[in-house]
């Protein structure tokens, strides 16, 4: 079971988000939360997971940090939504993983492979806090910002009601929407 423990104002280079910090007895997790939410449906949502290369460091080598600000950035478009930031590091493996994995990714090897090569699951993340957040804050039903459609699955199966999705991409090549 999630608890909120806290909240303030964040301002961001996106427009002022709520952050709302939880707590399930083991990690944090941050709800970022621009306009009102409650009750509301077809909320633009990101479930995003920790990716200390690129939050951190500012890695190259993944997306993670501009599928960050371009969720963001929608949201503020949008006037509301919300991002759900959950520990996860290396597709909830952990940062060892991810490391451990990368020889086999410079090989060629898709990250999913690569972990399942040094004896990590392909994708561990749950998103039960997710949900929990979601019912937490009200929200009906989302519309998900993601590339990942199994995502949507997933939230799925712990009751979450997906309205749609939208892709970060706007092709099938990568061609991104600069915010």
């Amino acid at each position: 079971m999630i608890v909120r423990l806290a909240q303030w104002m964040l301002k961001t280079k996106f427009g002022d988000f709520l952050e709302v910090l939880y707590y399930d007895g083991q990690k944090e997790s941050i709800a970022l939360v621009m306009g009102e939410v409650n009750d509301g449906e077809e909320i633009l949502c990101r479930v995003h997971s920790s990716c200390i290369a690129a939050h951190i460091f500012n890695s190259i080598e993944c997306d993670c940090r501009e599928q960050m600000e371009m969720s963001q950035f929608w949201i503020e478009q949008e006037g509301k939504g919300g991002v759900i930031w959950l520990d996860q590091e290396g597709k909830g493996n952990g940062h060892l993983a991810l490391l451990a994995s990368r020889p086999l990714k410079a090989q060629g090897l898709s990250q999913a492979d690569a972990y399942e090569r040094v004896g990590y699951k392909i994708d561990a993340r749950d998103y039960t806090r997710a949900a929990e957040i979601l019912r937490d804050l009200g929200v009906k039903s989302v519309t998900l910002l993601t590339n990942n459609s199994r995502k949507a699955d997933d939230l799925t199966r712990v009751g979450i009601n997906i309205a749609g999705i939208r892709p970060i991409y706007k092709s099938a090549e990568g061609n991104k929407e600069k915010p």
